[in-house]
């Protein structure tokens, strides 16, 4: 009866895993419960010693709380909030609407470079989303704009720096799999520029061949020419002394990603300062807001911990790894069935639990997978996280849990209905996909860029 049980808890663990996390139990709590029943039946069983259970906390506080490389996290996250609260971001939005609002579709370009300018800056999607829809949407819907294109564009470049280092996730990511950040952030650029771009064509070519779709604004009068340019100037400035700080401090070799989020807390304060809009209030409302969700996220990750190691001395690496291997799919159907329950999990799941939980369990067989030379072996757990960071993009966006759509229908109920932001979701995450195919497809548009810097 030990032995069958010994032998079954792999699995089992794994059912409860599935099992608890359709059950709308918080996420966390979910985590360290299944550890501790299974915990307590390993060491029944004889899978786990106590002299092993009790080395649980040191494994909770030296690979988690005491992480260098995670110190990244609460600063890149502080570095997003303050460059919110002292409005630096919302002045080149405006600008950038009244540079390319002649355009067709112009203010939904506008708000696909400004969510492409953010994303490098900060990183911070919830952030990023509400200030796009509060101060974009009812501009849009003025103008005249579909409504569902209005609401597409926001959602989707407002989650841009899920992918567009420096992003948290990739910050996460890069320490569950113990790899370079530093490579990590170089190899998400490219694919993050990409999606952008694409974007950018959807949206050129949709207002082209439906003008109504996203109708060109009257020209602006004189007397609001003068000066635009040097507004220009100037509110591209800050986000580019952020980008610059932060991307080129790694790029330059001069930083380390975790040194490099210091830095750019340094010049989004001193930005701040120099602009007058740095008061302690806005200084401890940042404070405040940075702790709120790093307390949700590190607390995810605690539970998340506990899982993997518990999970691993029930012999659950080697129980995932025999599972795949037995599958008749080989390791390409096995790669397509990885990607499609990532795809489908983000219809239900945040990325944070997506991550924390499956990448774990996924990184042991991508390790062992052959792919006759389509990828390097060497280069394969740096491509699998980057396609699994673009189809995370879609779990932003997919109903009915997606967050994005939670965040741009509290900013702008008063201009649209659910159903205009479900509509007007759906192209981006076709697109979104697209792009996934294509980096499964040409691995080089991930790695080409990591190849040479890092040569």
């Amino acid at each position: 009866m030990i032995e069958l049980l010994s032998s079954s808890l792999p699995g089992l663990m794994f059912l409860s895993l599935v099992i608890a996390l359709f059950s709308g139990a918080p996420v966390a709590i979910m985590l360290m419960g299944i550890s501790l029943v299974f915990g307590l039946l390993a060491l029944l069983t004889g899978d786990m010693r106590l002299a092993q259970a009790t080395l649980l906390p040191n494994r909770i506080f030296s690979g988690t709380i005491e992480n260098a490389v995670l110190v990244a996290a609460p600063m890149f996250i502080f570095m997003g909030i303050i460059m919110e609260k002292t409005r630096i971001a919302e002045d080149l939005l405006v600008t950038l609407q009244r540079i390319m609002r002649v355009i067709p579709g112009g203010l939904a370009l506008a708000v696909v470079l400004m969510g492409t300018i953010l994303a490098a800056a900060t990183g911070i999607i919830g952030a990023s989303v509400v200030m796009l829809a509060m101060l974009a949407i009812p501009t849009m819907v003025e103008r005249g704009y579909d409504k569902g294109l209005a609401a597409g564009t926001v959602a989707s470049a407002g989650t841009l720096g899920i992918l567009i280092p420096p992003s948290v996730m990739l910050v996460f990511m890069g320490d569950l799999l113990s790899i370079s950040l530093g490579r990590l952030f170089v190899a998400a650029l490219m694919p993050g520029l990409l999606l952008s771009a694409v974007y950018v064509v959807y949206i050129v070519v949709r207002s082209w061949l439906q003008p109504h779709m996203a109708p060109k604004a009257p020209p602006p009068a004189p007397h609001e020419r003068q000066g635009l340019w040097l507004e220009t100037l100037k509110s591209v400035f800050a986000p580019l002394i952020m980008i610059i700080a932060v991307l080129g401090s790694i790029l330059g070799g001069v930083a380390t990603p975790t040194e490099a989020s210091g830095v750019g807390v340094f010049a989004a304060l001193l930005l701040g300062l120099l602009r007058g809009r740095l008061n302690m209030s806005v200084l401890r409302d940042s404070m405040d807001g940075s702790v709120k969700q790093l307390g949700m996220l590190f607390f995810i990750f605690v539970g998340a911990t506990a899982f993997s190691y518990i999970f691993r001395k029930v012999g659950g690496e080697h129980f995932i790894v025999d599972t795949a291997r037995a599958l008749p799919f080989g390791d390409w159907g096995l790669l397509f069935a990885m990607m499609g329950m990532i795809f489908v999990m983000g219809f239900f799941f945040d990325w944070i639990e997506i991550t924390l939980i499956m990448l774990p369990i996924f990184a042991p067989v991508v390790q062992l997978m052959d792919l006759g030379g389509h990828v390097e072996q060497s280069q394969m757990i740096y491509w699998f996280a980057i396609l699994v960071s673009l189809n995370l993009q879609t779990s932003f966006l997919t109903p009915p849990f997606g967050f994005a759509l939670f965040y741009l229908r509290g900013a702008a109920s008063q201009h649209l209905t659910i159903s205009d932001i479900y509509r007007g979701i759906i192209p981006f995450v076709l697109l979104q996909l697209v792009l996934l195919g294509l980096t499964i497809a040409y691995p080089d548009i991930a790695m080409w860029l990591p190849n040479k810097v890092f040569q």
